[in-house]
């Protein structure tokens, strides 16, 4: 997270971009909610951890990247007896467990985008996972009724039609080239 607070510091200021860069850790929660939904037009670099619970509805928040699937960490001791359990009984644990976990987190995560009808963004999903691996098919049909772009192009596209018809949001999904996914409020 540091780094790439890190990394787009040092692209805004290389393009001259006099856009407020904010950080999950710079004060608190709301402290930082506040600002970031004050200042209008910042950036916010967080950790999963802190999707729940945001509210910012509007201009504010108009783009959400989420950087890779949301699975659990498989260390995690207690994540690991909960999969040798299901193990044990003869399931799958990757797809009776892992997956719809993810899922749920990504759906938390890309709801942070549209939050009322009049709300619309880009949700870019930089995992090639969800295009390399059979269950992606499946996370992507977890989410909101969105368009899929794979061309940042067509992203462009969508937020200059979607100025004019608020309401909607474009998802998008890179797999190691550059890509999008995008879908309507509602």
């Amino acid at each position: 997270m540091r780094r790439a607070h890190e990394l787009l510091r040092e692209e805004f200021r290389r393009q001259g971009l006099g856009l407020p860069l904010l950080i999950q850790g710079e004060g608190s929660r709301s402290e930082l909610l506040e600002r970031f939904r004050r200042l209008g037009n910042a950036v916010l670099v967080g950790a999963a951890s802190f999707w729940g619970g945001v509210d910012v509805r509007g201009e504010a928040l108009s783009l959400v990247v989420i950087d890779k699937l949301p699975f659990a960490p498989p260390e995690d001791p207690v994540l690991a007896a909960r999969l040798e359990s299901l193990e044990r009984e003869g399931r799958n644990p990757f797809l009776d467990y892992q997956l719809p976990q993810a899922v749920i987190s990504l759906k938390q995560g890309a709801g942070r985008l549209i939050r009322d009808e009049t709300d619309r963004g880009v949700l870019v999903i930089c995992d090639p996972r969800l295009f390399s691996r059979p269950y992606g098919r499946r996370i992507l049909a977890s989410l909101p009724p969105m368009k899929l772009a794979r061309e940042p192009d067509q992203v462009l596209l969508f937020i200059a039609a979607s100025r004019k018809a608020p309401g909607e949001a474009l998802a998008s999904a890179e797999d190691g080239s550059r890509s999008v996914v995008s879908g309507r409020a509602g």
